[in-house]
């Protein structure tokens, strides 16, 4: 277990949780709904550590755990749900490319107005 994101496969990961559910019978209680719940309440978690913070950092391994328990919950999501997770994610990045172009955010231009606007458009079905 003391690999790390350089030497450790989404696949690994996803085999982890999957025989850490089975082991324990939790199949039964991860459906769609209660996995997507959780991963949103696990990330109100995460972000309890940050309400209140305004002169420090919290503690990094309390923020680590939070957002541990939030990629266990996604994991777990798409192991049920049957999600290649890198191909999606892939995908989602070449959408992403086209919705957000450098040639509009960039580091001299990061205006608010053009986010609001493209975001607006999308939410309507239009590009």
């Amino acid at each position: 277990m003391g690999r790390t994101d350089n030497d450790t496969t989404i696949q690994e990961l996803k085999e982890l949780v999957d025989t850490f559910s089975k082991d324990r019978n939790w199949q039964r209680h991860h459906n769609p709904k209660n996995l997507s719940m959780s991963i949103v309440v696990e990330a109100a978690e995460l972000m309890e550590h940050y309400q209140w913070e305004r002169d420090g950092q919290p503690n990094q391994q309390e923020v680590a755990d939070e957002l541990s328990d939030i990629i266990f919950n996604c994991l777990m999501f798409a192991v049920g749900q049957d999600i290649d997770i890198a191909s999606s994610f892939k995908s989602k990045y070449k959408r992403l490319l086209k919705k957000y172009p450098v040639t509009i955010f960039n580091k001299d231009n990061d205006s608010l107005k053009d986010y609001d606007r493209i975001k607006k458009a999308y939410r309507k079905g239009t590009p």
